[in-house]
């Protein structure tokens, strides 16, 4: 019961315990779960702290699970990229404030934290372990606050191995993977990988400085990321890092801009040995998208902040709400039209799962339109109705078991006139009640269309669909 709070909570587009406990006021909710009162967020608390650390891996087996469940059904070319499935790992810092949070650490940049580390394959979030941030250096050439923030990145690549084929894979990481240990790991794994060199750059701008002019490629303008243009040139070489068996090549890139006199150094290091290094960065950018994307994960979940003080309790929610934004990211891949891919979660949220609803009151029936639009969600209205008569079945169902009569007001067909016994010609309509299950038939209304011509689109950018109930002749008083 907690769990389902919980995960319908962060589908309907709550981000934190008290949006769980407001769930409370949805009565069909509580009619189709079977209970008369959800838990409130003290008790949801409760629950998270009491599950430890043994329900926090069983929930994260099962997050796994579903993963490979979705990759399994969708079609390979939604979510790879040149015939591969694209991986990324990352780590993301979340600060806080207080002592009071088990498992923060001062970071690397000076700051209370803790270390989310993450692992994307494809669109969803395969695994992931909240933390703190290793007290270990990456490397002996570390800076002093250069702590190991990828030290959950071997087990991590070790649950998650069966997700992907290593010759049919490609993995991004940035500069946090590329410690010589790391980039061992890394290369045991997948097929093909960059992974970027921007911290802790110390030895590497040392070989840098060493290369003669000849390697270097001829002068050219570039844009970098902050808007502006940089004179840049791009070679190879190969180093060994500390803590690495084999050597490495490195694609480096020396820039400045127009007022700078001083080079300025970045690094890649790609598992393709073909193309020039120039190449070698502009194929590295496309890892932006994969930051876009847990960007936009933290962002529509609000995910910056961890609800508790208790470590265990804070990795079963975020594995909770992981979980949520994996099952809107399989009804993209799974059941919408591939244009609907750059959705957002949070669009998915607001225009799909939860649609405004206006009630009027006409012809003696009560009315509620929602709106849809037109060239948004292809095939909603047939979809929408069809779920809904699965809910009023299942629902009634479950009324009946119990013994009790289904008394939501329901969605009732319009029955045919019949005859009034022992009165010939004289017919009357049958009273509808919540017991009747509709039809998709009675629960869309598309847009009108001329005869013979193939349906026409609505004359504005909505679809109507309108569900209907009757009400009682006596209106109550407002």
């Amino acid at each position: 019961m907690y769990a389902t709070q919980l995960l319908h909570s962060f589908t309907s587009g709550g981000v934190s315990l008290a949006d769980a406990e407001r769930l409370n006021d949805d009565e069909p909710l509580k009619a189709f779960l079977g209970v008369a009162k959800l838990p409130d967020q003290t008790v949801v608390g409760e629950w998270l702290r009491d599950i430890g650390e043994p329900g926090w891996q069983a929930r994260r087996r099962i997050a796994r699970a579903f993963v490979a469940w979705a990759l399994g059904r969708a079609e390979l070319a939604r979510y790879q990229h040149l015939g591969r499935t694209e991986c990324f790992f990352d780590d993301t810092q979340l600060e806080v404030s207080g002592d009071s949070f088990e498992g923060a650490a001062i970071n690397y940049e000076g700051n209370l934290a803790l270390a989310w580390q993450l692992l994307l394959v494809g669109p969803f979030l395969a695994d992931h372990i909240l933390g703190a941030t290793s007290q270990t250096k990456e490397s002996p050439a570390s800076d002093a606050a250069g702590k190991d923030v990828s030290n959950r990145l071997p087990e991590l690549l070790q649950a998650n191995a069966h997700l992907w084929t290593k010759a049919e894979s490609y993995r991004y990481a940035d500069s946090a993977s590329s410690a010589g240990k790391y980039l061992d790991t890394i290369a045991a794994h997948f097929g093909a990988w960059r992974v970027s060199s921007n911290k802790w750059t110390g030895p590497l701008e040392t070989k840098a400085a060493e290369l003669p002019a000849s390697v270097w490629s001829p002068e050219g303008q570039t844009r970098w990321r902050d808007g502006s243009e940089h004179t840049a040139q791009y070679a190879w070489f190969r180093y060994q890092p500390g803590g690495c068996e084999t050597v490495k090549r490195f694609a480096v890139v020396r820039h400045r801009a127009q007022d700078e006199f001083l080079w300025r150094h970045a690094f890649v290091t790609p598992r393709e040995r073909e193309g020039s290094a120039q190449l070698a960065f502009e194929q590295h950018r496309l890892k932006g998208d994969k930051e876009r994307g847990l960007s936009e994960l933290l962002s529509d979940l609000d995910l910056h902040h961890p609800p508790g003080k208790d470590l265990n309790a804070n990795r079963s929610f975020y594995t909770l709400a992981g979980l949520a934004g994996n099952v809107l990211q399989a009804l993209k891949l799974l059941h919408l039209p591939e244009a609907e891919a750059p959705r957002r979660l949070r669009t998915l949220v607001r225009h799909l799962l939860s649609i405004p609803v206006e009630v009027k009151r006409h012809a003696r029936q009560l009315k509620a339109r929602l709106d849809v639009p037109a060239g948004g969600v292809a095939g909603f209205p047939g979809q929408a109705a069809a779920a809904l008569v699965g809910c009023w079945e299942r629902a009634v169902r479950a009324e009946a078991s119990r013994g009790r009569r289904f008394t939501i007001p329901g969605l009732p067909v319009r029955k045919p006139h019949r005859r009034a016994r022992g009165v010939p010609g004289k017919r009357h309509h049958r009273p509808r009640t919540t017991q009747d299950t509709p039809t998709p038939q009675a629960l869309t209304r598309m847009a009108p269309r001329k005869r013979g011509s193939a349906p026409a689109r609505a004359p504005t950018t909505l679809l109507p669909i309108t569900f209907l109930r009757p009400f009682p002749r006596t209106l109550p008083s407002r």
